[in-house]
């Protein structure tokens, strides 16, 4: 073999593997929820589909994707029977499906039964589930057959439930951040039960009814759903927003967490140590944190729209962390996360407004009302961001430091899913058909 033709063949490797790893996790890479895709249209007709499948129940997943193959969850609201799909990415054709019996809770009417989004690495897809009795965090390889499972103890929020897993190297991590005292009656737990958590230690607590022994950040092995950590943390209002990771000084790297209970932190991922945190958030984290330069961005709000964005200067070898500017509630998202370009950050708040900052500083660029309403996160593909409203309409922007509408593209469901862009296409999730639109391979 000529050695052009092995630069050949290694260089399509390297492009099929990257290729294969583009939209893995809820919002993709890091949780950014960034592509550089130029192949999706900002405006179409369904006669511009590749094509669209009606989904086995409903959900508020997103999905995700491994080479040439979907992974999605649904769930039949009559029964709570849990579903997990793999369908081909290049005519949407079921590959498989598997069902999972569960019992009906009480949820948000907002809610569903299949909210978290999963997550797939080259062996598994990785899916989390809870009920008030169990928290199941489950492993199927890419046949569809169960390889290990881990049930993470009971769970309790008032709104039901809707983390995501990620997958770090080897290891599985998902949030277990429960409702407590707090949630109950209005008051936070004690400053001692906090300072019991400041330790850093990861060893077991016992799993009672107080506040600082339910809840946690927990990893896991992928291949053997064997826990290899647990971050203590405390219980006071339920947190829904899923980690991302930032690289730290001596080549090391930690989960970027937030919650009520803690605000913004950083926990080593190899060993469950709390580096740092700011607790900064007086409500609930839905939303999930993202990295614009050195700095983390991070919000918390409440359904009525009293929602605050913060920009932290993470905490680092003899610096403590610390707020560099912080976005009101006439922007501030609840359930939405922001989308960023370089340092250009979109933020599309749940009211249908969005406004675009200097990711480094907060200064405002524009803000404009575009109308609807927004649960799922927008996204960004080259130049141009798509968002979701609840009403089923994609509402596609220019991602520049001057607002431009550039389509409207009506989807004729309601919709609560982030879109995922993978091959150069995009596909959206309505509450119970899946879309693929734009160009390239699938």
């Amino acid at each position: 073999m000529s050695k052009r033709l092995i630069c050949f063949v290694l260089f399509a490797f390297a492009a099929n593997a990257a290729a294969a790893q583009e939209w893995t996790r809820f919002r993709g890479p890091n949780g950014s929820g960034e592509s550089e895709a130029t192949t999706i249209p900002a405006q179409w007709t369904e006669k511009d589909y590749n094509w669209k499948v009606e989904l086995p129940g409903v959900g508020h997943s997103s999905p995700v994707l491994w080479g040439d193959t979907i992974f999605l969850t649904a769930a039949d609201p009559q029964s709570g029977t849990r579903i997990v799909l793999a369908l081909a990415a290049a005519d949407g054709h079921e590959i498989w499906k598997k069902t999972f019996p569960a019992s009906l809770y009480h949820i948000h009417t907002q809610n569903s039964f299949a909210t978290g989004t999963p997550a797939v690495d080259a062996k598994h897809v990785y899916i989390a589930w809870a009920t008030p009795e169990e928290y199941l965090l489950l492993a199927l390889d890419h046949a569809g057959r169960e390889v290990w499972r881990r049930n993470l103890g009971p769970f309790e929020s008032q709104h039901g439930f809707g983390c995501s897993p990620i997958v770090v190297g080897n290891l599985v991590i998902v949030g277990d951040e429960q409702d407590g005292t707090e949630a109950r009656t209005g008051q936070a737990a004690p400053k001692s039960k906090r300072k019991r958590l400041e330790t850093g230690k990861t060893e077991s607590l016992p799993h009672s009814g107080d506040d600082d022994g339910r809840s946690w950040i927990v990893a896991v092995d992928a291949g053997s759903g064997a826990v290899r950590w647990k971050s203590p943390r405390l219980s006071s209002v339920v947190a829904y927003a899923t980690p991302c990771v930032r690289p730290t000084a001596g080549g090391g790297s930690e989960l970027i967490c937030d919650s009520r209970s803690h605000g913004i932190s950083g926990i080593d991922v190899a060993t469950g140590h709390l580096n740092w945190e700011l607790p900064i958030f007086d409500r609930r984290a839905v939303g999930s944190p993202i990295l614009v330069g050195d700095l983390v961005l991070g919000a918390c709000g409440v359904g009525s729209g009293n929602n605050t964005l913060f920009a932290v200067q993470p905490g680092d070898a003899g610096h403590e962390p610390k707020i560099v500017y912080q976005v009101d509630k006439a922007s501030a998202p609840y359930v939405p996360t922001p989308v960023a370009k370089g340092n250009l950050v979109f933020i599309w708040s749940d009211s249908g407004i969005v406004t675009c900052i200097d990711g480094l500083t907060g200064a405002k660029k524009w803000r404009q009302r575009i109308g609807g309403n927004f649960s799922g996160s927008p996204v960004r593909a080259g130049n141009r961001m798509y968002g979701m409203s609840t009403e089923g309409e994609v509402v596609v922007l220019a991602a520049a430091d001057k607002y431009e509408e550039l389509g409207r593209n009506p989807l004729g469901e309601t919709t609560r899913a982030t879109p995922a862009i993978a091959g150069g296409r995009m596909y959206l999730r309505t509450e119970s058909h899946l879309v693929s639109i734009g160009g390239g391979k699938g």
